[in-house]
């Protein structure tokens, strides 16, 4: 029987995955028969094994494919003729498993010569490609492992050397050659030394400018599903549950597998019964994502994020900025912080404009972003007015939305009242989910919606036992543009099937009314707090 796996390689024999057919098809047509060059760039668990695993046995029908990793083997790297011994031995042991002569293998592996072991190495692959009916595709993982050395841009100087001597007929080559790694080695930051400027440096421009969507479409991922549902007859809506997951991880293929491991192995242990079909919905995606979030240890991916968040402050204030303030940057790949942000899986380009990559890492980063002020910020202080009385928002299971809005109100009243305009529109929002993570904390997830998040407006989403509440967070700019909230806040309980909504404004005018009222909008009762 098939399994979710969210370790290694995903093998299609015996995981259930998506099909990645038509993506390494791509790469065979474009990339491998024209005999290009290319590199794949991804982020950790970015499915970048499982897809290089799948291209190597595609194309190893028609080609040999000498594929090697980079993981530990950082001695390569001390001179170029020990880079050169390395890969004349990891080769070397990867033709014997290849159709290639004794004579040939043997001639492969004798030891260098002479002073010269980079030039000696690529003579060889001259010869090696001369005596094989196939041609040969070079494969190397892990690639940007000892990228920051001269060693390194020394190799890629050899295989351009010898790319660009094939193309005027002097000289044979590797038919293809693929280098992967989180890192773009197109853009190569090289510090040679301690005190030396960094340098961007790389002689990879031959690589073909081919574009590679390893992320998951929602069709894709119900039809994943369809197959699981074959086996296991849940008696799910594929295409809603599929649609769930993508709105959660935006198809990042970890995350994916991730819920869905967690849905088949872990939620239906946790059942007064075997009910699966209780398992397989858009509820139990939501329940899947907060087990995930919550998981001792942290998923490694969920703690790079943190690691990275403070190793690069300006990336972090960047983020920040979008999340909380609903700031809007210019997408452009040429920012540091920005290239950082998308090597990193953290980011990507939406409308022309960063974006947080996916709701998941959304959450983790609000997560991580309001511990912090929890506990490091004078402005703490709405967390711990909540943290003392967050017993009191729950009965019988459920959470009193009103309750929560309107406690807010008056610990916002009696705290910041007397703050100046400026420090309310930059806290405020963040103020908001400072005071409720804790009542919400363990038992109900949020999110922010960010097909809505702006300069001026937030829709903030808490799901506590499978029940939505609808928040709509905005600054406050006179009675028509309050109007406009309140039918865009119409428009987004409709959507969610639910009759009670929130609406929070923060209103800057120097003659404000502060208060709290009920508002009955088509049907539907608004409960609009303005502080």
């Amino acid at each position: 029987m098939k399994f979710f796996n969210t370790e290694g390689s995903c093998i299609p024999e015996e995981n259930y995955m998506v099909d990645l057919t038509s993506r390494v098809k791509k790469i065979e047509q474009e990339v491998i028969a024209r005999g290009k060059y290319f590199t794949i760039s991804r982020a950790r668990q970015y499915g970048k094994t499982t897809f290089l695993y799948l291209l190597e046995r595609t194309l190893s029908e028609k080609y040999i494919v000498l594929s090697i990793s980079f993981e530990s083997s950082e001695e390569y790297f001390v001179s170029q003729a020990h880079l050169a011994k390395g890969l004349r031995l990891d080769i070397g042991e990867l033709l014997e498993d290849q159709s290639f002569s004794e004579e040939i293998i043997r001639d492969w592996k004798r030891p260098f010569e002479t002073e010269f072991p980079m030039k000696e190495l690529g003579g060889r692959i001259t010869k090696l490609c001369d005596s094989s009916d196939r041609g040969i595709v070079l494969l190397i993982d892990e690639v940007d492992k000892c990228s920051e050395n001269q060693v390194f841009l020394s190799f890629l100087g050899l295989l351009r050397s010898k790319y660009l001597e094939r193309k005027k007929r002097k000289g044979n080559t590797f038919q293809s050659v693929i280098l992967a790694g989180v890192y773009d080695i197109k853009n190569l930051k090289l510090k040679l030394l301690p005190d030396d400027p960094i340098r961007y440096n790389s002689p990879w421009n031959i690589s073909a400018n081919i574009t590679l969507d390893m992320s998951f479409s929602a069709e894709e991922i119900s039809k994943m599903l369809s197959e699981y549902e074959t086996d296991h007859h849940t008696g799910m809506e594929t295409e809603e549950v599929g649609q769930a997951l993508y709105d959660y991880t935006s198809g990042y293929p970890y995350l994916v597998s991730a819920l869905c491991q967690i849905m088949d192995e872990q939620m239906p242990d946790t059942l007064e019964s075997d009910n699966r079909l209780s398992v397989w919905t858009r509820q139990g995606v939501a329940e899947a994502e907060h087990r995930l979030r919550k998981s001792v240890p942290v998923p490694a991916l969920f703690d790079d994020i943190t690691k990275n968040l403070q190793s690069y402050p300006k990336l972090k204030k960047m983020i920040s900025e979008i999340l909380f303030s609903g700031a809007r940057y210019p997408f452009n790949m040429g920012v540091e912080e920005i290239q950082l942000g998308v090597q990193f899986g953290f980011l990507k380009e939406k409308n022309s404009t960063v974006a947080v990559s996916n709701r998941i890492f959304e959450t983790v980063m609000y997560d991580t972003f309001i511990a912090e002020m929890a506990i490091n910020s004078e402005n703490s202080g709405m967390y711990w007015a909540s943290m003392k009385i967050y017993n009191r928002f729950v009965i019988n299971g459920q959470l009193q939305m009103d309750l929560v809005m309107r406690s807010f109100y008056d610990h916002f009243q009696e705290i910041y009242a007397g703050s100046d305009e400026r420090f309310l529109e930059e806290q405020g929002r963040k103020l908001f989910l400072l005071y409720l993570k804790p009542i919400i904390n363990g038992s109900g997830n949020y999110y922010v919606e960010a097909r809505t998040r702006d300069m001026k407006r937030t829709d903030v989403i808490v799901d506590y036992h499978g029940t939505q509440h609808v928040i709509e967070l905005k600054i406050y700019h006179g009675n028509e543009y309050n109007k406009r909230g309140e039918a865009q806040l119409f428009e987004y309980l409709a959507y969610y099937k639910k009759d009670v909504g929130y609406l929070l404004s923060f209103n800057f005018n120097k003659k404000k009314k502060t208060g709290i009222q009920e508002v009955n909008y088509q049907g539907k009762r608004i409960l609009e707090v303005v502080v």
